[in-house]
């Protein structure tokens, strides 16, 4: 074993089996695939709060070859791994397990592998067959490796979450599941590995990803607070009668609030407002954006909303090529509550 800052740094399962785990303290793990950002060490910070002082926090490092469909996006992917070692101290690690491909995989790519099932084949299991398969393989290889009480994903890769914690359930693995909030730079682009690829013509125009979700979030937000004050001025909740009386019936008459205040309506206006910005960005003549999906979808299987939900959670899901570089994003909304 060797130590970088107070990070012990361990390369096998013997040694990770060797690392000293304090009696009756919990464990956290966060695993990653390197090229650490903040966002990761959000995580680590989040998995150092839960575990206590007395607690350990281990960090996988692993770029998992399962997960890529294309040898050229595993041989492009940044690996840093002094540079995650500091970040991975920094933000409150006691340990990085860093295997290699032998290891983790002895023999070669394992005949048995968990499916993900119709989830996984949906969105980001269209656009990248298989992704989701070698995803929960390794997740399931890692947990039993590191025997953690509790483990740490980003709610950046929403639909991965909400695979794992199908797994843990399905599969009766004894570990809690923690979604921690996507972390985003000053600009609103989520911060990811890939971000690093973006020449700044790209960055801008990536822009369009997060300026697309918090578009639809306001959208909603709006609908829902004009509902409300109908609701609150009109008798009997008659809605018609509440605009009128706010004299926001003329205003409405346009077609594109008549979507908002017509009922039923809030997922078709906040795909709307999402796909007007997503157009701009696909229109541009330098450096445009090539969307590849943007859903409305239930967190719980990731089908699509229908038009008509008035309630209940759900997740706006984009994903799209910006030059040489895909990138995805989401936002949480709540359908029949003011945010």
């Amino acid at each position: 074993m060797t130590r970088t800052l107070r990070t012990t740094l361990l390369r096998t399962a013997a040694e990770l089996d060797a690392l000293p785990r304090p009696a009756g303290a919990e464990r956290a793990v966060v695993m990653t695939m390197g090229a650490l950002h903040d966002g990761h060490a959000t995580l680590i910070r989040a998995a150092r709060d839960a575990a206590g002082p007395d607690g350990q926090v281990v960090v996988t490092v692993f770029v998992n070859p399962l997960q890529f469909g294309e040898a050229a996006d595993l041989d492009r992917y940044p690996r840093t791994l002094d540079a995650d070692l500091e970040t991975a101290a920094a933000a409150g690690a006691d340990a990085v397990f860093a295997p290699g491909v032998d290891e983790v995989y002895p023999g070669g790519e394992p005949q048995v592998r968990i499916t993900a099932g119709p989830m996984g084949e949906r969105l980001e299991g269209a656009s990248r067959p298989g992704h989701f398969d070698g995803m929960l393989t390794v997740v399931a290889k890692l947990l039993h490796l590191t025997r953690p009480d509790e483990a740490f994903y980003g709610q950046k890769d929403a639909q991965q979450l909400a695979l794992i914690r199908r797994m843990v359930r399905d599969l009766n693995f004894g570990v809690r599941i923690t979604g921690v909030p996507t972390v985003r730079d000053e600009d609103g682009l989520a911060l990811s590995s890939r971000n690093r690829f973006l020449s700044p013509q790209e960055r801008h125009t990536a822009l369009a990803l997060p300026r697309a979700l918090f578009a639809a979030q306001d959208r909603l937000a709006a609908q829902q607070a004009l509902h409300e004050r109908a609701k609150a001025t009109a008798p009997g909740g008659d809605r018609a009668a509440g605009l009128n009386r706010l004299g926001e019936a003329r205003a409405a008459a346009d077609a594109q609030a008549v979507a908002l205040v017509r009922p039923g309506g809030a997922p078709a206006a906040v795909r709307a407002a999402a796909r007007t910005i997503l157009d701009e960005a696909a229109a541009r003549d330098r450096v445009p954006l090539v969307l590849d999906y943007l859903a409305l979808v239930d967190p719980a299987d990731f089908t699509e909303i229908p038009d008509d939900r008035e309630s209940g959670e759900a997740i706006l899901a984009v994903a799209a090529r910006v030059g040489n570089t895909r990138l995805i994003d989401n936002i949480t909304l709540t359908f029949g509550a003011l945010t």
